[in-house]
């Protein structure tokens, strides 16, 4: 039910900066850390959340933890660049559970993929087996990551 959002207030970015922090807050504490009661607190995250500016909610997983420590930044260069390409390509792109983002890049390629699995070994079969089976593939240049410096999530800088 995604609807225009209005123009955001001091109240709505504290409220998006609080909740990038610690989604499972109370609606109680929110409210205090923000400056407003309980009622419009509630109302303006419902309109945040309504409006598609808080998507939902969700845990944040340690990759390392999970064993998922291999991270690969490709460069994808494609065949046509009309809008049907586009979505075919973007469409099957949101079905390969390894592609953590992909951005539409202007410059010397068309596409950058984060691609994050548990090993190089792993890594090269979602090259061959899917991510070089996308529709309208020409050229695809594979970085690996050494270290991650900074990964965060969004977060309000309102």
């Amino acid at each position: 039910m995604q609807s225009e959002i209005p123009a955001l207030d001091r109240f709505d970015h504290a409220i998006l900066s609080t909740l990038a922090e610690q989604g499972r807050i109370s609606i109680t504490e929110l409210a205090r850390r923000i400056g407003l009661s309980k009622s419009p607190t509630q109302a303006r995250l419902r309109r945040l959340e309504e409006t598609g500016a808080i998507r939902g909610y969700r845990a944040i997983l340690d990759p390392i933890r999970l064993g998922l420590d291999h991270v690969a930044f490709v460069e994808v260069r494609l065949t046509d660049t009309r809008e049907d390409a586009l979505a075919a390509f973007n469409d099957a792109v949101a079905r390969i559970p390894e592609i953590e983002q992909a951005h539409l890049i202007a410059g010397n390629f068309d596409y950058l993929l984060k691609v994050r699995t548990g090993s190089m070994r792993a890594y090269r079969a979602v090259l061959a087996e899917s991510i070089s089976t996308l529709p309208y593939i020409a050229s695809t240049s594979t970085y690996v990551a050494m270290q991650a410096v900074k990964e965060d999530g969004v977060s309000d800088t309102g």
